[in-house]
């Protein structure tokens, strides 16, 4: 194991030694490839630079007590790049494919794999990209799959503590029927003026009603968005907003502690009802809501009273973590141990 810091990384970049690629010409993706090299080749022209021709994903793999390496749920990122794909006229990467590449990848780079008492984890990310070259609108022919890894501490500095958002009206993320259910750089680009318009007033991140009528709760910055009320898990339904695997994990454990769990359309004022709420996501798994400002309209939906995360919001924390960690039994069969 590499000597570093790993109680005190940040969510950014450390170099590892290897990538994995596979590309996909003449109509079949070929062998996996064991790279060094932190660097892309390609054409200037190639349709992810230009059209955007471009998706990724994001999961992680856990040191665990029990000294095995786990990976949450990777089926269902597979699932989900396979969704982007068919979104944007890609070849999809079979699940089989993405598993044999994110197992390798990770044995590849055991070395930096932080240990389980920094609470930090290795950060796995696919890129798929379209490479050939070409100047008119439509789908690549070759395309290169990748995935490289990274150590990363906790997404927020405080780590399970609650934040404070702010409703920015005056951008979208994402249509109602464009991309946005979809994991493409696109809708990544297109937060990043609201992201640092929060941040500006001192906000953790941006909050978004739905695009078409302004009306609705949409998302938390990049994050999926829940309430608790009544012993109650509310979450929007979208089309503008990506399925979060998180999410879906939280609705599955909700229902296992009894609670009810609802997925539909939230106006803005019920956010004055819910007892917790949080934004949830691969990076921060929860991250509870302190606050949720609007400022146009002179209001503030004050969701901790007391500044603390809430009963419910911290069990559905530490239940997903000691999953993840291979504490608590995994009778969904989320986690696939890739190193013994």
């Amino acid at each position: 194991m590499k000597n570093m810091d790993w109680a005190n990384l940040s969510f950014g970049y450390v170099p590892t030694d290897y990538n994995v690629r596979c590309f996909y010409r003449d109509g079949k993706w070929g062998e996996i490839e064991v790279c060094s090299d932190e660097y892309i080749k390609m054409h200037m022209a190639a349709t992810c630079l230009h059209y955007g021709q471009e998706a990724f994903e994001g999961l992680k793999a856990y040191r665990c007590p029990d000294g095995k390496v786990r990976v949450f749920r990777m089926d269902e990122n597979a699932a989900r790049l396979q969704s982007t794909c068919r979104g944007i006229l890609m070849p999809e990467v079979s699940t089989e494919l993405f598993e044999e590449m994110v197992t390798k990848v990770v044995r590849l780079n055991q070395d930096y794999i932080p240990t389980y008492e920094s609470g930090a984890t290795l950060y796995i990310r696919p890129l798929l990209l379209g490479m050939s070259a070409q100047v008119g609108v439509h789908p690549a022919s070759e395309y290169m799959f990748m995935i490289f890894v990274t150590p990363v501490g906790p997404y927020f500095k405080g780590g399970f503590a609650t934040n404070p958002y702010v409703i920015i009206r005056e951008y979208d993320r994402s249509a109602p029927l464009g991309t946005g259910i979809y994991k493409v750089g696109g809708n990544y680009a297109a937060s990043l003026r609201a992201n640092k318009m929060a941040h500006d007033l001192g906000y953790a991140c941006e909050f978004y009603l739905d695009a078409k009528e302004k009306k609705y709760i949409d998302e938390c910055g990049a994050a999926n968005f829940f309430g608790i009320k009544d012993n109650t898990y509310v979450t929007p339904k979208s089309t503008s907003i990506l399925p979060s695997i998180t999410n879906k994990s939280l609705m599955q454990l909700a229902e296992d502690m009894g609670m009810k769990v609802e997925r539909r359309q939230i106006p803005e004022e019920e956010l004055s009802t819910f007892e917790e709420a949080g934004a949830c996501g691969t990076a921060a798994v929860i991250s509870p809501i302190s606050k949720i400002d609007d400022l146009e309209n002179h209001k503030s939906y004050v969701i901790s009273k007391d500044g603390n995360p809430g009963p419910i919001s911290t069990k559905l924390y530490n239940k997903l973590r000691n999953i993840q960690y291979g504490i608590e039994p995994d009778v969904h069969g989320w986690t696939k141990v890739v190193i013994d």
